[in-house]
């Protein structure tokens, strides 16, 4: 069995699809972690350079050829 992996995702993603492919790992809904990136974002301050950080590290959700 491959293990899990963590990606950015193609389909679910306003910005860079940084909280799509968090909640897709996670199997939450995607808007539950936008709303606690924003709280992070207004009270926190480091929430900004921590998704500017995940955009640039966690890689992009391979595609998959829908004639396989």
């Amino acid at each position: 069995m491959e293990p899990k992996r963590i990606y950015r995702s193609r389909t679910d993603c306003k910005i860079a699809g940084v909280c799509g492919g968090i909640a897709n790992y996670l199997n939450v809904d995607p808007t539950l972690i936008r709303l606690i990136w924003v709280a992070l974002v207004l009270f926190g301050g480091s929430g900004l350079l921590a998704y500017l950080i995940c955009a640039l590290v966690i890689p992009e959700e391979p595609w998959v050829d829908p004639a396989q």
